[in-house]
């Protein structure tokens, strides 16, 4: 929706200023102290500098007389010096607290993102969301302080500058006010296009991090595919975006401050033409008009910082709603604790009259899917591509939740564990066996950060990884890159397979993990799944028969639905699906259907 024609109207834009300024507010709350000091430093700074005028009065009215400057002289030196130092230290405690709020909103943002339902994460951009963490935070820095403090006493400085310059003279300010408010009202005009470029312009630097998070995402495949030219135009064509609404912000940040010196300037002309008038009628003194000239300059200081701390306002308030959009998103609760190895009896599945589909309007993946998995043992489920298997696994994790029916593990509603607690008794093997960026040891341990050496050394063995690990330059601690890229196929699953196991689950997922490996290393992981299966439940999707023919029961799906469940024997007989995989692969035993 193209939201830059004009500004919204009034009644729309105050909900969502409130609740800008209400979000603000939770971050600068825990710093409210630091902000209060960093307030009243900036006010003494400001003191300091509005009674330099007054002082000049008082030293030219020193001279007209006669007398002796000297005290007025060392008084204005010490001012000077006093409120330099406050403002000094002002303007770091402020920046300080800034980099604070950032860090509190970075870290806030990271735990709520890294918790978000997988919904939620399915209709987003990884490189939008990062983008969120990195370049709309950075944004509160200016907003959280600096626009909270500009604003404050801009508009005190602004106020006592006012009412001193009445007190010098009353006519003068009001020719002042006159001109200030004719500028002022075509730089309000102004304000919201700022807030409309800085949010358009940070759309497209997660436009533009998506991009890149893409291309690295499948870099070998943009490279095989001589795709780099065409990844390079469209990761260009968000910076471009973002360079455009960058430069249309910056037109008019420009305007507006133009607007801010052009008021001080034409109100300069005017009042010393004006006061010029009045100290030659013998009205003023000329001591009046040259304090007064003074205040109007001071003026663009409290002026400029109400100008900048609303163009702060208006960056802010887009990366405000960025980072609250985030905010919205469904997420799963905290963990009261680190997930634990659970030890214990195999756990039990059962699948009751489920339903699932990814969202509404779309077909459903899962139609009354019915099964029963008892403790311990392997059970197998086969079909076409799109049958729903490895939707079973992501509803027993409860990445999603059943639009119907129910998912139960030992009995339980797994709706009614706490996720943590839920995941800590499953291992789970994907079937793209991700390997994550670090250390061989790192990768192993990443589900069970408390396995000893010997834990390790004992997985190691069994899943064939020992022979990997002697050839490695630096054993466990050699960094495998970025997703794995130093390793095989095969060695990523297998170190996947390694992770799992390593947990000593009651409950196995394994979603085609052994589909990149070598003949003698399938044939002796399937011995360590065989092995597994005689004290945890285990379960594995599966293409190729072969892996699961021993199974103690298999689960044959189609179209979202169980079609039949028996052990490869039967099945060959009984179910024509069934029958027609165990052909193409060459695994119907002489005298079946088919053979």
């Amino acid at each position: 929706m193209n939201t830059a024609s004009a500004p919204e109207p009034t009644g729309a834009e105050s909900p969502r200023v409130r609740e800008t300024l209400k979000a603000l507010y939770g971050y600068v709350r825990p710093h409210r102290w630091a902000v209060v000091l960093g307030l009243l430093l900036a006010l003494a700074g400001a003191a300091g500098g509005l009674l330099q005028p007054l002082a000049t009065k008082a030293l030219v009215d020193r001279l007209s007389a006669g007398g002796t400057i000297g005290t007025v002289l060392l008084a204005l030196t010490v001012l000077v010096l006093l409120s330099t130092v406050a403002e000094a230290f002002g303007a770091y405690v402020l920046e300080r607290t800034a980099e604070s709020v950032v860090l509190a909103a970075r870290r806030s943002l990271i735990g709520r993102m890294l918790r978000l339902r997988l919904a939620a994460v399915d209709r987003m951009q990884p490189g939008d969301l990062m983008s969120r963490v990195t370049s709309d935070t950075t944004l509160l820095r200016a907003v959280s302080t600096q626009a909270v403090v500009n604003a404050a006493t801009g508009t005190v400085t602004l106020i006592a500058a006012v009412v001193v310059m009445a007190f010098l003279d009353a006519v003068l300010l009001g020719v002042t006010l006159a001109v200030v408010a004719v500028v002022g009202a075509g730089a309000a005009l102004v304000m919201p296009r700022i807030g409309q470029a800085a949010e358009r312009s940070q759309e497209a630097v997660g436009e533009m991090s998506t991009g890149l998070e893409r291309a690295f995402g499948a870099f070998r495949t943009v490279k095989a595919s001589g795709a780099e030219e065409r990844e390079t135009a469209r990761v260009e064509a968000s910076a471009r975006r973002a360079w455009r609404h960058g430069v249309r912000g910056a037109k008019w940040e420009a305007l507006l401050g133009t607007a801010d010196n052009l008021a001080v300037e034409l109100a300069f002309l005017v009042v010393l033409a004006a006061g010029g008038a009045r100290v030659a009628s013998g009205d003023i003194p000329v001591s009046t008009l040259i304090a007064f000239l003074l205040y109007l300059f001071y003026l663009m200081e409290p002026v400029y910082k109400l100008v900048e701390a609303a163009s702060a306002y208006q960056e802010g308030a887009a990366a405000i709603s960025r980072i609250e959009e985030v905010d919205r998103l469904p997420a799963e609760p905290p963990a009261t604790r680190e997930p634990v190895r659970t030890e214990g009896r195999p756990a039990s599945v059962r699948f009751e009259d489920v339903s699932f589909r990814y969202g509404p309007g779309l077909p459903r993946i899962h139609q009354q899917v019915d099964f029963e998995v008892p403790g311990a043992g392997m059970t197998a489920f086969v079909g076409p591509s799109g049958a729903g298997k490895s939707t079973v696994f992501s509803l027993i994790e409860r990445f999603y939740e059943t639009t119907g029916g129910r998912v139960l593990i030992d009995g339980k509603d797994v709706r009614q564990w706490p996720p943590s607690e839920l995941r800590s008794a499953i291992g789970y093997v994907e079937q793209d066996a991700p390997v994550l960026a670090g250390t061989l040891r790192e990768n192993l341990v990443f589900s069970a950060p408390d396995a000893t050496d010997d834990d390790i050394r004992a997985v190691l063995v069994r899943t064939g990884l020992d022979t990997l690990v002697e050839r490695l330059p630096h054993g466990l601690d050699t960094l495998v890159g970025h997703r794995g890229s130093k390793l095989s196929g095969g060695e990523r699953q297998r170190v996947a397979i390694a992770r799992a196991l390593l947990r000593r689950p009651r409950l196995l997922l394994l979603d085609e993990a052994t589909s990149q490996l070598d003949a003698v290393n399938e044939l002796a992981l399937r011995d360590v799944i065989a092995e597994t299966a005689r004290e945890t439940t285990v379960l594995v999707v599966a293409h190729r028969l072969s892996t699961v023919t021993d199974a103690d029961r298999i689960v044959v799906m189609d179209a979202g639905r169980v079609r039949a469940i028996g052990t490869h024997e039967e099945l060959v007989h009984r179910d024509e699906l069934y029958a027609r995989l165990a052909a193409t692969q060459l695994l119907l035993p002489a005298g079946c259907p088919g053979g």
